[in-house]
């Protein structure tokens, strides 16, 4: 007996009215409507689906993909999270021939169900951008934390077949984050020094996500922030244990209707230095630079490309800059491909560090990412994490030197 109260249009659609995976989608959001409790399904706004490298995936995901492309079409807008190579340059990567046809099968089920083929953790920058207040269904950890944060939107943090059932339906469970009761911060964190580069506001999230541990921070004591920073802090204080909410008073929407909560912790420079010594690896030679998780920016892209130009990747290192496909095309056109390019830069469209399969590839890596750090360390690689110009002078001298 199911408690959710369910309209006859969605009774008829868990029934096998609409079809194979319609039906399934229902069972799916309906399981998880009982699990937390949810009283009734609400509309969303878009979908973000995770689970598109087949190298998390494998021949079982492919095969439950392939069962609901027989007549499954999504119902709202719904964009791809990131693949497991470049969709276009992946032989330049060096994915295997054998790991590239079964990637595209993958994306053909997509292709098939009527998702945009975006492939980005950063769709608010390529075109799925909700509206204050909007339920949407995402799946991606930093994309859910930017939305629910920065943009106010409302979501939880769906896992892939959640997030694809959603988009099949047009709908998700009531319950969570969806609800203003649940929204409400736990823990107000004052911040007592300087944040001076990129990087920083990953060793933030660390710090942050350790010490609120599965809390919603309210955050005093930041005066400024560019699009870039808060994209890093979404990635780092999710990874590192905090809810995909937060609150940083005076810039976040929906921070001045929150009051700080009577629990207070204190984050100073001590705690930064602490975040980057755990962060980091002992390690000088680097093997691979990768800027760009979440995605780059075009600003981020025309930054690479300002410090790189008129120099040359050191031999024996890669250096990528992972991006949207949408965001390589306005640096193709603003220049910023010729100049990385001309360096010895790859782009790594479509993909990212933490989803592409890098295991044993490469021993060690700089990048400008907390969360990538987290991810690449699975990988079994060193990790070194600092400014987009410290990872640019890794990848030109194929060392660390900070």
């Amino acid at each position: 007996m199911i408690s959710m109260q369910l309209t006859k249009q969605e009774q008829k659609m868990l029934d096998g009215a609409e079809g194979y995976a319609v039906r399934k989608s229902m069972e799916i959001l309906v399981a998880l409507g009982e699990i937390y409790g949810a009283k009734s399904l609400i509309d969303v706004g878009s979908v973000q689906v995770s689970g598109v490298s087949y190298n998390n995936l494998g021949d079982a995901g492919l095969e439950f993909l392939d069962e609901l492309a027989k007549d499954g079409k999504v119902r709202v807008l719904t964009t791809l999270n990131p693949a497991g190579m470049d969709l276009e340059n992946w032989r330049q990567l060096g994915i295997s021939p054998e790991f590239a046809e079964k990637q595209n099968l993958v994306i053909k089920a997509f292709e098939k169900m009527g998702i945009i083929i975006s492939c980005t953790c950063t769709p608010y920058l390529i075109g799925n951008l909700p509206l204050f207040g909007e339920h949407i269904a995402w799946s991606e950890s930093s994309a859910v934390t930017f939305a629910n944060s920065v943009i106010g939107a409302k979501t939880n943090k769906e896992g892939g077949p959640s997030a694809l059932a959603a988009a099949f339906v047009g709908k998700t469970p009531c319950y969570g984050l969806h609800l203003d009761e649940n929204r409400v911060p736990d823990v107000h964190v004052k911040v007592n020094t300087e944040l001076t580069k990129l990087s920083d506001w990953g060793a933030l999230g660390y710090a942050i996500g350790k010490k609120v541990e599965n809390k919603i921070p309210y955050i005093t004591g930041v005066s400024s922030a560019n699009l870039d920073d808060l994209k890093s802090f979404c990635a780092s204080v999710v990874t590192y244990g905090a809810k995909p909410l937060f609150y940083i008073k005076g810039m976040t929407p929906a921070s001045e209707q929150q009051t700080p909560p009577k629990e207070t912790i204190a984050v100073d420079q001590a705690d930064i230095k602490n975040a980057y010594d755990n962060i980091n690896d002992q390690v000088t030679d680097i093997e691979l630079v990768c800027v760009g998780c979440p995605h780059c920016s075009i600003n981020e892209i025309a930054k690479v490309a300002e410090l790189v130009e008129g120099k040359k990747v050191a031999d024996g290192t890669e250096f990528w800059v992972a991006t949207s496909r949408t965001a390589k095309q306005l640096a193709d056109k603003r220049g910023y491909t010729a100049v990385i390019e001309e360096a010895g830069g790859k782009f790594a469209c479509d993909t990212c560090m933490a989803v592409a399969p890098l295991k044993g590839r490469f021993k060690s890596l700089a990048t400008t990412s907390a969360k990538g750090c987290f991810y690449s360390r699975q990988n079994l690689m060193k990790t070194k994490m600092g400014s987009i110009e410290e990872c640019v002078q890794a990848a030109v001298s194929g060392k660390w030197n900070s």
